[in-house]
């Protein structure tokens, strides 16, 4: 089994010279790196010298246990995962080795699929848990930007092209993807870096505020305005104007951009002349726009002179493994703020980070782990410490959604009622309803009760 890094090592460790041969000749078929040791003190020696991915121990041995060399794994060796094999199968010796922390526990004799499928399964959970922070990347993380995987590796390659250019750029993604800090990155990476980055939520500034907030106003322009300012695209001079959800704004505002983006000129509201500007603009948005102009809610026009280099963000649930390493660096972000240990997620959270749709993206991601930081006290965090959205309920297995209001309801009250011991004070007093409504509502199987 290849890695991207390379053929996987594995140590096997057994005072038995035949099981450490049958154990080399099964890995080293598959493709492994193969190392044995026929006692602790010999293994570990190997484990000074050697990046072992996978330890497969015995546990009795002579001298030193095969249990003690798997809480030296476990307390010394981050990246490498441990599996027991014993010839003497019971239940406390099990126990005992998944409490100091061997992931798997063999018993001889077992089969050459046995084996492989214990190994598959051990370096997969290694994977999903191995995350080196010190490892180059090809990314800004000055700008928030982290990630591994193909899809974010092309967005990386995007920016870089986009900075060397003056061109527009579109930048399209779901809520929570990271569009303003695409933005941020193409700007600090581009020739206008030591120039001002404005970032505008065109979906939060009201309408009738817009062209003001943008292109500025002149003093006695309209009521309130006492004096002169400068909208947007002047303080931006020789930056980046970042317009965040384009598709919000309306037909008018869509009108005056197009002539900006076209003259490189704006009008102050009340002005009687233009003003040039020397701006670079990028635009973002969660929207669909080519639909919305089919639609007739964005302008052909306009969205043609904005979609010149478009990048599109991934959703989270397409990165891959960018989830448990976005997962392991808010951790440590979060629990630096807090000057605490960084919590380790255990096999099973991370399965759930896995698969999890997070509709959110790397926003929801990141409040899930601040959420984790600041509420567990535990130095392990486990599945009861995730959000109930995100944990198996067996009542959602058994909720019947073909049933109508009026039988959940009564089945509810069923419920309560068997809660208390048919006393239907007490009942209606946890209903918050009277006796007569109580008496109402289960009038047609009042038989029943």
């Amino acid at each position: 089994m290849v890695a991207d890094g390379g053929p996987r090592h594995i140590l096997v460790v057994d005072d038995s010279e035949s099981t450490r041969e049958v154990l080399r000749r099964n890995l080293e078929a598959e493709g492994f790196v193969v190392l044995s040791a026929s006692n602790v003190p010999d293994a570990l020696r190997l484990l000074e010298d050697t990046r072992m991915d996978l330890v497969i121990t015995d546990v009795k041995m002579p001298k030193v246990s095969g249990l003690d060399l798997v809480r030296h794994v476990r307390e010394n060796l981050r990246n490498t995962e441990v599996m027991v094999i014993t010839g003497y199968p019971n239940i406390d010796g099990a126990v005992q080795a998944i409490k100091t922390g061997a992931t798997d526990y063999l018993i001889k004799p077992f089969t050459d699929e046995e084996l492989l499928d214990a190994v598959r399964q051990a370096l997969g959970r290694l994977d999903m848990r191995k995350v080196d922070m010190n490892e180059p990347r090809k990314l800004a993380p000055q700008h928030g930007l982290l990630g591994e995987s193909k899809a974010i590796r092309e967005v990386f390659e995007q920016i870089e092209r986009a900075s060397r250019t003056r061109a527009i750029v579109l930048i399209t993604g779901e809520s929570g993807t990271g569009k303003e800090l695409v933005a941020r990155a193409i700007h600090y990476q581009s020739e206008r870096a030591t120039a001002p980055f404005v970032p505008i939520n065109c979906g939060a500034i009201p309408h009738d505020l817009m062209e003001s907030e943008m292109f500025g106003h002149v003093k006695g322009s309209f009521t309130g305005a006492t004096g002169s300012r400068s909208g947007f695209f002047m303080t931006a001079e020789g930056g980046t104007v970042f317009l965040d959800e384009i598709g919000e704004t309306s037909h008018a505002m869509q009108v005056k951009l197009l002539r900006v983006l076209q003259d490189k000129e704006v009008r102050m509201v009340g002005a009687s002349r233009q003003t040039k500007v020397n701006v670079r603009i990028i635009v973002a948005t969660n929207k669909d726009l080519a639909k919305l102009v089919r639609e007739g809610a964005f302008r052909e026009d306009l969205y043609f002179r904005i979609n010149v280099i478009a990048i599109h963000l991934p959703p989270l649930r397409d990165r891959d493994s960018d989830v448990l390493l976005l997962a392991n660096y808010f951790a440590a972000k979060f629990a630096g703020e807090l000057d605490c240990q960084i919590p380790r997620f255990t096999d099973s959270v991370m399965q759930i980070f896995k698969n999890y749709s997070w509709p959110g993206n790397v926003r929801e991601l990141e409040n899930v782990v601040q959420r984790l930081i600041v509420m567990t006290d535990n130095e392990v965090v486990d599945v009861p410490d995730l959000p109930s959205l995100m944990r198996y309920s067996a009542s959602d297995e058994a909720l019947d959604l073909t049933r109508s209001l009026d039988q959940v309801e009564t089945e509810y009250i069923r419920n309560v009622l068997a809660s208390v011991g048919g006393n239907k004070t007490k009942a209606a007093q946890i209903l918050r309803i009277d006796r007569k409504t109580l008496r109402t509502k289960m009038a047609p199987s009042e038989k029943e009760f």
